[in-house]
């Protein structure tokens, strides 16, 4: 099944090779402006933490569009809307303190990372995706931690959010090159 618009088979490796490099560099650029900028300057780091999640979001239905649509692609979909959920919650939380916006994104890192795993299962055929699957398990048990140490946490904030983004954004390179590599052999 193809999508006449974009002409792309849904999970296509060429698809997912160019996302996972977008991806890698949007989580790339946003650590750097995280530790660059984030770590001095209040209001830039708040912006921040609004726009990773936000970003997220839009990534998963450019994705699920990209590859069959909405419907057909549901893990995006409920990924895009648990990120646009998240979006508002560090909103709110951006209110109460940074250890609240710990919390939600440690609730975040669980759903998505859940979220991705399965994903990534799901499109094993096209390749790549077991740095796809490490990244899902990987966020979910840094949610959890997130989740329950962060009132005990010496200095949470945007540091240890964009820590655990670099992480994220080293499994899309990984997931890039292994699938350039495949187009390279085919």
């Amino acid at each position: 099944m193809t999508d006449a618009t974009l002409g792309t088979a849904p999970g296509s490796t060429d698809w997912l090779r160019t996302y996972s490099f977008v991806r890698f560099g949007f989580s790339a650029a946003w650590v750097a402006l995280a530790f660059s900028l984030g770590l001095g300057n209040p209001a830039i780091a708040a912006a921040l933490l609004l726009i990773y999640p936000a970003w997220d979001a839009v990534a998963n239905v450019v994705d699920a569009q990209r590859t069959g649509g909405l419907a057909r692609n549901r893990t995006q979909f409920v990924n895009a809307v648990v990120s646009a959920v998240t979006t508002i919650a560090v909103g709110v939380a951006l209110t109460r303190g940074i250890v609240a916006v710990v919390v939600v994104y440690g609730v975040w890192a669980v759903l998505s990372g859940v979220l991705q795993l399965v994903a990534a299962i799901r499109r094993w055929s096209t390749g790549g995706q077991w740095a796809m699957a490490l990244s899902g398990v990987q966020s979910a048990l840094a949610g959890a931690f997130f989740v329950f140490s962060a009132g005990t946490m010496a200095e949470p904030g945007i540091g240890l959010i964009a820590g655990y983004a670099a992480f994220g954004a080293l499994y899309f390179l990984v997931s890039a090159i292994w699938l350039t590599m495949k187009g390279l052999r085919r």
